[in-house]
């Protein structure tokens, strides 16, 4: 997906950008690139690729209808290289989001980034999510909380659910249905007071599947969860 494809369909499905929000995707992909040479950021570096597997994947909950334009509290965990949270800041500049990842040198780069971009409204932290959500700083401060391609759903329910508010949305993306992987989070999900609201399929322009299971929190986290950092994975719920 060239750049100029990227623009022209945005503008068709309502969202035209303007020249500074082209600038900064455009920027955006400079540094990754720039900085993947220093450190492992992504295996994507070829533009259309990065356009259509990291941009537009990062922004198709927006596309999708499921996060508006608005104030409201995003937190994203295992962002990595800020996907898929800092694609749809770009886009919906009145979004204010958090990203706490594990490894410091990638958050180094996401501080650099924002600052080339001009983004204000991003926080970023290292450390990991078990610890943070713990934090009454951060337990259930968020409305909405991404997660694209971080663990399976029995895991990432319980590194994401104690970070929102009650009636918060997790919007998991992921590449694939995995039925299985709903169906192996149930126990997860019930301890955790949170049901599944939707599992949204799509497509991206070039025709492979996306989708996003969609988690609402009904009622506060019980204290002991999350539990600490490495059980989640180990001992899943």
């Amino acid at each position: 997906m060239k750049p100029e494809e990227f623009y022209t369909h945005l503008a068709d499905l309502g969202f035209p950008l303007t020249n500074r929000q082209k600038e900064q995707y455009e920027r955006y992909f400079e540094l990754l690139v720039e900085w993947n040479e220093k450190i492992n950021l992504t295996a994507i570096t070829e533009k259309d690729e990065v356009y259509l597997k990291h941009f537009y994947d990062s922004i198709a909950p927006i596309l999708q209808g499921l996060i508006e334009n608005k104030p409201i509290r995003l937190l994203d965990i295992g962002a990595g290289a800020g996907f898929p949270s800092l694609p749809m800041k770009i886009l919906f500049p009145e979004l204010d989001v958090t990203i706490i990842d594990s490894l410091n040198k990638r958050i180094n780069f996401l501080h650099l980034l924002a600052e080339e971009l001009g983004l204000s409204g991003v926080h970023f932290y290292h450390g990991r999510a078990e610890d943070f959500a713990q934090d009454k700083v951060f337990r259930a401060q968020f409305d909405l909380v991404t997660a694209r391609a971080v663990a399976r759903m029995q895991v990432l329910s319980e590194l994401t659910i104690p970070f929102l508010k009650v009636g918060g949305r997790l919007l998991a993306l992921k590449a694939s249905n995995a039925p299985e992987e709903l169906e192996e989070a149930k126990n997860a999900l019930n301890l955790l007071f949170s049901k599944v609201e939707d599992n949204l399929q799509y497509e991206l322009p070039n025709g492979d599947p996306r989708y996003v299971t969609v988690v609402e929190k009904k009622k506060e986290t019980p204290n002991k969860y999350p539990r600490k950092a490495g059980l989640p994975n180990k001992r899943p719920l």
